[in-house]
C-alpha cells in the first residue's frame, strides 16, 4: 500500500483552524499560545508540513513529536525553527499541561523587506529539531517578553505600519536567537570536542576504506553518520576551528594526501582514486587550490 503523502498547511488560516483557534489577527502572521491548541483525532498530524517559517518556544509535552526521522521530548523549554516544507508528525496526544508561543509567519510577508533576502544566512532554520536551543531562565524571559510584544501588537487594527513592526519584531527575535545559538556553542565546548574526535575518527576510517568506492566523503554523508544536520555541523565547526564543514572536510583530505605523498611511492595517480576522485586532475586542482603547489611539487620538496 502507498503511503499517503504528507499534508500541507497552506496558509496562517488554515493552521488556525486545525488546532481549534479562532481566525489569525493577520493573514500572513501569527503569534500563537501553546496552551490553546488542540491537536483533535485528525490523520494530519501523522504527517504534515507547514508552507510558512515556524519559531516555537515550548516547555511541557502534548505528544510524541518527531522532526524528520528523530523524536524529540519537549519537557525542557526549547526554541525549534523550522522553514517551509519541513516534514513533522505527532502522535499520542496528551492533556499534559505545556506553556510557550509559536511564530508562523509566511514568505510572502518578509518578500520586499531585507530579512526576506538575508532569512537564509540564519543557519538554525536548517538544524534539526534534535538541535534545538536550549535557554536559560534570563534568556526565557527576553524570548516570552519578544512573543507577548509581538503578539500584543498584532492585536492592534492593521494600519500603515503594522508589517514593518511585524518585520522589527520578527528580526529582533531571530538575532537574540543568533546571540543564545553562539552562547549554546560555547557552554557546550566539551560535547563539540567530543564531537570533533568522532568527526576526525569517522573521516579516517572513509578515507582508509571507503573513499574509493564511494568517492569522496560529504558533508551530507558525514552529517548524518553523527545525527545531526549539515547546517548544525558546519556552525559547529565554525566555532570550533573557523572553517564550515565543507572546506573542514577538504582540509582533512588535503593532510592525508600530503601524508601520502611524503611517505610512501604511490602515484599521483593512484592518490587520486585512493582518496575518492573521480579523476586525477580534480585532485591536482583541489590540492593546488589549498597548498599553492601541485601534487608533484609538493612530493618533490621532500627530496
Amino acid at each position: 500500500m502507498q503511503k499517503a503523502a504528507p499534508y500541507k498547511i497552506k496558509s496562517v488560516s488554515e493552521l488556525h483552524r486545525l488546532f481549534g483557534l479562532k481566525n489569525p489577527d493577520h493573514p500572513l502572521i501569527s503569534v500563537i499560545d501553546f496552551e490553546l491548541l488542540k491537536f483533535g483525532d485528525s490523520e494530519i498530524w501523522k504527517s504534515f508540513y507547514y508552507d510558512f517559517y515556524c519559531v516555537a518556544c515550548k516547555k511541557g509535552s502534548s505528544g510524541k513529536f518527531k522532526y524528520g526521522q528523530r523524536d524529540y521530548d519537549f519537557d525542557e523549554g526549547i526554541m525549534s525553527f523550522t522553514k517551509p516544507g519541513q516534514i513533522f508528525s505527532v502522535t499520542n496526544v496528551t492533556d499534559d499541561p505545556v506553556s510557550g508561543f509559536m511564530l508562523v509567519f509566511k514568505s510572502e510577508l518578509i518578500r520586499n523587506y531585507g530579512l526576506g533576502k538575508v532569512i537564509g544566512n540564519y543557519n538554525f532554520f536548517a538544524y534539526s529539531t534534535a538541535e534545538a536551543l536550549h535557554l536559560s531562565g534570563k534568556e526565557d524571559k527576553i524570548i516570552t517578553s519578544l512573543f507577548q510584544q509581538m503578539q500584543s501588537e498584532l492585536k492592534n487594527n492593521i494600519d500603515y505600519y503594522s508589517q514593518d513592526l511585524a518585520i522589527s519584531h520578527i528580526e529582533l527575535l531571530l538575532n537574540y536567537a543568533k546571540r543564545f545559538h553562539y552562547r549554546q556553542f560555547l557552554t557546550r565546548n566539551s560535547e563539540n570536542n567530543e564531537l570533533l574526535t568522532k568527526l576526525e575518527q569517522l573521516l579516517t576510517d572513509y578515507l582508509n576504506n571507503k573513499s574509493a568506492i564511494e568517492g569522496l566523503p560529504t558533508v551530507h554523508h558525514i552529517s548524518n553518520e553523527l545525527n545531526m544536520s549539515p547546517s548544525y555541523l558546519s556552525e559547529m565547526l565554525r566555532n570550533l576551528t573557523g572553517q564550515n564543514a565543507q572546506t573542514y572536510i577538504q582540509g582533512f583530505i588535503i593532510d592525508k594526501a600530503k601524508e601520502l605523498l611524503s611517505t610512501t611511492n604511490l602515484s599521483i595517480k593512484e592518490i587520486a582514486y585512493d582518496l575518492g576522485f573521480g579523476h586525477p586532475q580534480s585532485f591536482s586542482t583541489m590540492f593546488k587550490n589549498k597548498t599553492k603547489k601541485t601534487p608533484l611539487q609538493y612530493r618533490v620538496s621532500f627530496n
